[in-house]
């Protein structure tokens, strides 16, 4: 097994392959790319068993070949490499890999291709397609929100609602809900399906601004672009009834320069407490006072900023990292903000949406300290 490449595309492909590994396993040969020569063509693979990426990418001077090859070495290697050409040369008897550039050669012992895991039996049944730049926003605008609780599966992965109007994608650790829906597709389907936020998260990588396929079944979902292919089991779990906590008669509204907001609560965070990160907004007419303090080490901020604001006075506390997470996602200058009381949900959305897109967010508010 052999072929020949230029660096610089190797170490591409395997920027977003090597993605998927795992720092550790308790099986080792996870820990592996396998590489795969056909014809000219050279297929990398990558699993955790849970979420699986192949891509190719065209060599020179081939013989055709399998072979498993430790990862994080040959990767870290390529990587540190100029951009110059690279002979690979394998073994597939001893295991023994060979990889030459003009000024060095860098020997590693891989393992036999057969004792890289066999991917997933795959029947896609249904078939959406979009472009790369709405698929990384249906994943972007709630990727943030994802829950890392293990104890709640469905919460760690973005909820799909899929009819033949529109596609939601949706997150919630239980703190802050995102719902984006986008109406600028009409697929030929109805169905809800989660995936796992870390499988999601390396698509949005690795996607580009191409024409993307997503195919799934009972169990899996895929994701295809250029010369990549992405494979997810899905999460099985249902997802919790989200609408039922959106409120609707939220009708203290806030109008606010976004980076001006995203700022103050910025500085004034370095003063809150580091127990609960707690900034408090007071508000009244046309202003808005941000601040935080830290009672056990006498620290203390405060800030006014002019808004658009009429209702009645209003004094409510968040956890500072939830709203520098929610205004970093939204597009638009200016950021609305919707009250009920100070222990409801507040909904955040950008002053004006995109066309074909509706983006809601909500947060919890945190119990002031008195």
């Amino acid at each position: 097994m052999k072929f020949s490449v230029p660096s610089n595309d190797l170490q591409k492909v395997l920027g977003n392959v090597g993605s998927v590994i795992p720092a550790k396993s308790t099986l080792p040969i996870l820990e592996n790319f396998l590489f795969d020569v056909s014809k000219s063509i050279l297929t990398i693979t990558a699993t955790d068993l849970d979420t699986s990426i192949l891509t190719s990418l065209k060599v020179n001077n081939a013989a055709d070949g399998k072979i498993a090859i430790p990862a994080r070495r040959f990767s870290e290697t390529i990587r540190s490499l100029p951009n110059t050409d690279i002979e690979f040369i394998a073994d597939t008897q001893s295991n023994k890999i060979l990889t030459k550039t003009i000024n060095g050669e860098y020997k590693l012992t891989g393992e036999a291709s057969e004792n890289f895991p066999t991917l997933p039996t795959f029947e896609g049944k249904s078939k959406i397609e979009m472009g790369g730049d709405v698929l990384r926003r249906l994943i972007n605008k709630a990727a943030f929100a994802v829950s890392a609780d293990e104890l709640r599966p469905s919460m760690m992965g973005i909820l799909f609602q899929i009819t033949k109007k529109e596609i939601r994608s949706v997150a919630t650790d239980g703190h802050r809900l995102v719902r984006y829906i986008n109406t600028s597709i009409s697929p030929s389907v109805d169905r809800d399906i989660v995936v796992p936020a870390k499988a999601l998260n390396i698509v949005a990588k690795s996607s580009s601004d191409k024409q993307h396929c997503v195919t799934f079944d009972e169990n899996h979902v895929m994701f295809t672009f250029d010369s990549t292919t992405i494979i997810a089991r899905m999460i099985g779990e249902k997802y919790p009834n989200y609408e039922s906590v959106i409120p609707s008669e939220n009708e203290k509204t806030l109008v606010v320069d976004k980076q001006q907001l995203l700022s103050s609560v910025r500085r004034t965070a370095l003063y809150a407490s580091t127990t609960n990160h707690q900034v408090r907004f007071a508000l009244k007419k046309s202003s808005l006072t941000v601040s935080a303090e830290d009672i056990d080490f006498g620290s203390e901020a405060r800030e006014v900023i002019t808004c658009d604001y009429s209702s009645e006075p209003l004094e409510i506390g968040f956890n500072s990292t939830y709203i520098l997470d929610v205004l970093s996602h939204i597009d638009t200058d200016e950021a609305v903000f919707r009250f009920s009381t100070p222990t409801r949900a507040t909904i955040v959305q950008p002053v004006t949406q995109r066309d074909g897109e509706n983006l809601l967010m909500l947060i919890m508010p945190v119990r002031l300290n008195s």
